[in-house]
């Protein structure tokens, strides 16, 4: 099933602009980016730099034989040979009328090469697996509708409207049907496929981790012995929502804890982890106070830590953390995540920073919230720097609430859908 992607709309815009004569797309394996590129700029030539043998050849080209054979194209797996970007970058400056694209998984290996050499000449845009409102689509000429979240992200109010009940929303069997795939699957396109059925989604997902970790990580870091990553891995995904320690960590894995800190990161820049940073007034202690860390994917962690349905409180936490994130991104919002935890134990579990003020969330897996779900949030304006624009209780109860003064309940689907 072809499912249509939010940011095709900001990459229709720019592409022609000067902006976009050079377009970097990454993010995670199989997240769709080389499905978008063929089906959407088909005028452009699609060279995979996956082959060492023809990779070479590229290599070769001056940019007098990029201009002349290769004009437009699209380069895949570039992160296979650095060095081309350089190719880019020579040809973009000797021809006002040449456009690339260059797309990569290993967001560590492209980025930095691009960061050096394509500074100023290029635009960076992530790609991540799918969303709510994209897995409502049917087919590449439909419109993403946007989420109640990436409205307000756009246009901050301290009094939102939503609908009362996620029963009598116009919307809600289109909303309720992506909703239940996506948490059951998770987000990757290639699930999205009616003729797999439920054994067969899951086994591609375990072999999806396993070309991550012999394709992916041997990339980033060239590991003789993936065992410890594995275990690490596995690891992350069963503490997923929770503070990490890196030294407690490293104690339990029996690593260093420079290796840990090595391994997470490798994780967070392969799009399979977001870190979280724990909010602070003191803007220079964020970084220093523990963050927590939340798998991106539950159809993957799922299959990194062999189990099937069942969602424990902490894996639904990091379910709708990601995707409030994914959906920030796919609209180029600005807006800055954290976490907050007080020394007298008041919790807040996403604190979203925008321009204006904060967005503050609390996530209860529960069917029925009541006012006491929200207590932590009742108490958060004295704290914050900036002005508290709205907080929020999502969960599972279809009744949109009012839960105090600044503070709505409403069904997660409703707010992401």
């Amino acid at each position: 099933m072809e499912i249509q992607r939010q940011i095709w709309s900001d990459i229709d815009k720019i592409r022609n602009k000067k902006i976009g004569r050079i377009l970097v797309l990454t993010g995670a394996r199989q997240v769709g980016k080389t499905t978008l590129v063929k089906r959407l700029l088909p005028d452009y030539e699609y060279i995979s730099v996956e082959d060492p043998v023809t990779r070479r050849d590229y290599v070769a080209l001056t940019a007098e034989q990029w201009h002349s054979l290769y004009p437009k194209a699209a380069l895949d797996e570039v992160q296979k040979e650095p060095v081309l970007v350089e190719s880019i970058k020579a040809t973009y400056d000797k021809y006002d009328d040449v456009r690339y694209l260059l797309l990569g998984s290993s967001q560590i290996l492209l980025l930095k090469k691009v960061r050096e050499s394509l500074a100023g000449r290029c635009t960076i845009i992530d790609m991540f697996p799918l969303t709510v409102p994209e897995l409502e689509t049917r087919g590449f000429d439909s419109v993403v509708s946007e989420s109640e979240w990436q409205k307000l992200l756009k246009a901050p109010v301290s009094n939102p409207v939503f609908s009362p009940s996620l029963n009598i929303d116009k919307r809600s069997s289109r909303i309720l049907k992506a909703w239940d795939y996506y948490t059951r699957y998770g987000g990757y396109p290639a699930l999205t496929d009616e003729e797999m059925t439920d054994a067969d989604r899951y086994v591609w997902l375990r072999n999806y981790v396993r070309t991550y970790l012999e394709r992916d990580i041997q990339d980033l870091a060239m590991l003789r012995d993936l065992e410890p990553f594995v275990r690490l891995q596995k690891a992350v995904a069963i503490q997923t929502a929770q503070t990490f320690n890196m030294s407690g960590l490293a104690k339990d894995l029996q690593m260093s804890a420079k290796t840990v800190q090595r391994y997470i990161e490798y994780l967070s820049i392969s799009y399979q982890a977001l870190i979280l940073p724990a909010w602070s007034t003191n803007k220079a202690k964020r970084l220093a106070k523990a963050p927590k860390i939340h798998y991106m994917d539950y159809g993957v962690l799922q299959a990194v830590i062999g189990k099937q349905g069942g969602m424990t409180g902490a894996e639904y936490e990091s379910m709708l953390v990601t995707e409030l994130y994914k959906q920030a991104k796919n609209i180029q919002s600005d807006a800055a995540f954290y976490h907050l935890r007080t020394h007298d134990g008041m919790e807040i579990d996403l604190l979203v920073e925008t321009q204006d003020g904060y967005l503050a969330f609390e996530f209860k897996q529960t069917e029925h919230v009541s006012r006491s779900d929200a207590r932590h949030l009742m108490r958060l304006e004295g704290i914050l720097d900036k002005p508290l624009l709205h907080a929020f209780v999502l969960s599972n109860d279809v009744q949109t609430k009012t839960l105090a003064e600044n503070v709505t309940a409403i069904h997660a689907a409703l707010f992401l859908g």
